[in-house]
């Protein structure tokens, strides 16, 4: 088999416009801007809930004074970092998908299939959003109507439940934004830099 010197292979899912892979795709806008930027504090929950757990386990065989906190802390950062995923991979299209049709049609159609794409997920976003606030609503408040935040019962009882379920219905509500930003790119023409399309 003979050398080809002139010829360099490129891996197909690495974009060639230059623009790093771990960037927002560009039909995002500044939100998707914004999220990709905030996933780094989210990746730092990841490592304190590591240092917890150690830190726990050092403490309970070591010393023999297990905290009450930790297992419940590292849960709960855990989750954060978890439902945050979601609007991160949204913001940068690497979320999970059939593509079996969307590989094989030309690029026109795959110009009208990302925005019903979109719609599809708006709609989907915002059904979630509702039924979340629903969730969230009864962990603010006592069916009296007065405020107090869903705790965990554990000895700690710590607000967590309730914490997570607001979360949770912040980011349906800004994954809803984003689709509906991305329905309005791809409706308007936006291109994404060539690579993302086999993302």
């Amino acid at each position: 088999m003979s050398a080809r010197p002139d010829h360099t292979p490129t891996a197909p899912d690495v974009p060639q416009t230059g623009t790093p892979h771990l960037e927002a795709l560009s039909q995002a806008g500044w939100l998707g801007r914004a999220i990709t930027v905030a996933a780094r504090a989210f990746a730092i929950c990841i490592l304190a809930a590591m240092a917890i757990l150690v830190t726990e386990v050092f403490l309970r065989y070591v010393f023999n004074r297990p905290t009450i906190w930790a297992h419940e802390t590292t849960i709960f950062l855990s989750a954060l970092t978890f439902i945050f995923g979601g609007l991160y991979c949204v913001a940068r299209n690497t979320h999970i998908r059939v593509v079996l049709v969307y590989d094989v049609v030309r690029s026109p159609v795959r110009h009208v299939l990302d925005v019903i794409i979109s719609i599809a997920c708006l709609g989907a976003s915002l059904f979630f959003a509702w039924a979340s606030w629903l969730m969230a609503k009864k962990a603010m408040f006592r069916p009296d109507g007065s405020f107090a935040l869903e705790t965990s019962g554990s000895a700690w009882n710590s607000p967590a439940p309730a914490v997570l379920k607001i979360f949770l219905l912040c980011v349906l509500v800004t994954m809803s934004v984003q689709f509906l930003i991305l329905t309005f790119n791809y409706a308007r023409g936006t291109k994404a830099p060539k690579g993302h399309d086999d993302v």
